[in-house]
């Protein structure tokens, strides 16, 4: 609608000039100047004219009615604890689009914050996965030792919310996030919302519990769409690959680098990446979506008494029995929440009393699937339907890249070992590494995506590193020291790397001689620990260079340590102090506190599983 100079106080030429205006003028900012008119009318405020010869600010401020202001924006901080990067994922997405609204974010891993500033904030939003048996991750152990101690401060100021990530198939699910969210209330903190546990399948939960955290954050605040206009939506048309959308890739090689006589057998893959657009670093890990074991699948469903070709709903798709349990559910690990689920099928004394005794519970799941379960607990009062909806979904397994892209470009390396053992007298197979050994040969295809790491990354070219990686664990050092040729650093180079036996079980063995004479790897020390009567681990080798490795410290290496973390992580960590106290002539509290300095400077860095 135009204005007319009929029956309005305007003449022509301003009828003119407010039309071009107006014209221009958003609906939000036309609220705006509405308001802004009406307040400058009822109190008869003038807005003085700037004098000749330049522009001045005005020496009297209209203040403008409520409807017109717009609050000073609440500032936001989101802290993330992550291991692998999908709390840090979750935290600067969501960060973005709280700026997109309007609000002051400050997005930051927990190790990066300075505690002094919490008794700043107003609002604090956690998102925390849990590494382990209920352990923080690396990057929040600092954090989280603070809030428990007796320095942390009252909270009475600050509003807060939880998102909690981990794996139901751990005794401890989501105990990291649990934890700060009791602490955080305990020192004063008012909830925002509830806390929210996420499975890997986080994605849904954790989209409706930030929903409900803007909403909380908008209370009380002008709407941001009433200050400016949403921007416009951009459209890639190029196709983004992820863990909702992985890349079917090719096998272009696969090899078993253990030689016959060995106890093992650790497969190296090579994966076709060409036209996928996808990238990674050293230090990434590829996820792999895998199938279950078809025997596994077929003795489940005979055990069930169930049809194989019985028609179940998963996710608003329609599959058969048999396609649900091989492709899209998780059948052979027992978590606490399936088998609560589980209990509520079945009357049998022994099941509910194994729920309800910890230990016993620990010790019946370790090892065991839900084959075990049906065949020793039936009968349940299932159907088809019914059990299915009692599982999770299958989710991807993820491994440790062991190629640089720089060196392999449209390539990703694997180094995986098969996993097999036996319980009451029936073998046991990991699904996806025993998929890859038995089932996948060069030419078929694995559906994958790239799960970033940032909490593992190399140092910059002319940092030393020393390398702590028995077994499968050498896998991203292998990209590490591919990536350091490539660019040319001048960096030293150390590798500690162990495994059973020399002759059997080198992994990579020629490539590492090669680079040692090339002078790529400045020194190697192994430890093979079934060659002689006495077991030697990488930890022993470690505390027989323990002034050197202290020396190398002390000139600026960054140290790095991937494989087991029930052992020999926390082997090697001991070692590492034990090197610091005796080599630095400190106490065992001053060598904790130098490793931790290490920990925050980013520069002792682990990826343990």
């Amino acid at each position: 609608m135009k204005l007319e100079a009929t029956n309005s106080p305007f003449n022509e030429q301003q009828v003119q000039q407010l039309n071009e205006v107006l014209a221009t003028l958003t609906q939000n900012q036309k609220i705006w100047l509405t308001g802004y008119l009406s307040a400058t009318a009822s109190i008869g405020a003038q807005i003085p004219e700037a004098p000749a010869g330049g522009v001045q600010p005005p020496t009297n401020v209209v203040a403008l009615p409520a409807a017109a202001q717009t609050k000073t924006a609440k500032h936001i901080t989101i802290l993330y604890a992550s291991q692998t990067g999908n709390a840090g994922g979750l935290a600067k997405k969501y960060g973005e689009q709280l700026k997109q609204v309007g609000f002051e974010v400050n997005v930051s891993s927990m190790s990066d914050f300075k505690t002094n500033a919490l008794k700043k904030l107003d609002h604090l939003l956690v998102i925390a996965s849990t590494h382990g048996e209920g352990e923080p991750p690396d990057n929040a152990i600092s954090f989280h030792s603070f809030l428990y101690g007796k320095r942390a401060p009252k909270l009475d100021h600050v509003k807060f919310a939880v998102l909690s990530l981990g794996d139901s198939s751990y005794e401890f699910f989501c105990k990291t996030g649990q934890d700060f969210d009791e602490q955080l209330e305990k020192l004063g903190a008012q909830r925002l919302v509830d806390r929210v546990d996420c499975d890997l399948d986080y994605d849904e939960p954790a989209a409706k519990w930030f929903d409900s955290v803007k909403v909380k954050l908008e209370e009380g605040e002008v709407s941001p769409q009433t200050i400016q206009e949403a921007a416009p939506t951009v459209l890639d048309s190029d196709v983004v690959y992820s863990r909702k959308n992985p890349f079917k890739a090719e096998i272009l090689e696969k090899i078993n680098l253990n030689a016959e006589g060995s106890n093992k057998e650790t497969i190296h893959l090579e994966i076709s990446l060409e036209n996928s657009g996808i990238v990674f670093e050293p230090g990434d890990s590829l996820a792999i979506y895998p199938t279950n074991n078809e025997n596994l699948v077929n003795a489940l469903i005979n055990a069930l008494g169930f049809n194989a070709e019985s028609s179940v709903n998963v996710d608003d798709r329609a599959v058969t029995l048999k396609e649900a349990l091989t492709d899209l559910l998780e059948i052979t690990v027992l978590s606490k929440p399936v088998m609560q689920k589980i209990g509520e099928f079945t009357l049998n004394e022994e099941f509910h009393a194994l729920l309800s005794d910890r230990e016993s519970f620990k010790n019946y799941t370790h090892g065991r699937d839900l084959l075990d379960v049906v065949e020793k607990f039936a009968p349940f009062s299932w159907n088809e339907q019914s059990f299915v909806n009692v599982l999770r979904k299958l989710p991807a397994r993820q491994y440790s890249i062991s190629s640089s892209l720089a060196a392999y470009p449209e390539e990703v390396h694997l180094t995986i070992g098969a996993v097999r053992y036996e319980v009451d007298g029936r073998e046991r197979l990991g699904v996806c590494s025993t998929q890859v050994a038995d089932s996948l040969e060069v030419g078929d295809s694995v559906r994958v995506y790239v799960q970033q790491n940032p909490n593992f990354k190399l140092p910059a070219d002319d940092k030393p590193m020393i390398m702590v990686g028995p077994g499968t664990g050498v896998a991203p050092f292998r990209s590490f020291i591919q990536e350091r040729e490539e660019r040319g650093a001048e960096g030293k180079n150390w590798l500690f790397f162990g495994d059973q036996h020399f002759v059997t079980d080198f992994l990579y063995q020629t490539e590492w001689q090669g680079w040692l004479k090339s002078g790529v790897l400045t020194k190697l020390n192994v430890a093979f620990s079934r060659d002689k009567e006495e077991k030697v681990y990488v930890q022993h080798k470690m505390q027989k260079h323990a002034a050197e490795i202290f020396e190398w410290l002390e000139q600026g290496a960054h140290l790095y340590v991937c494989g087991d973390k029930d052992h020999m992580a926390a082997d090697v960590h001991n070692t590492l102090l034990h090197i610091i106290a005796e080599q630095g002539n400190k106490t065992e509290e001053e060598a904790k506190q130098y490793l931790e300095d290490l920990r925050k400077e980013k520069r002792y860095q682990r990826d343990v599983y």
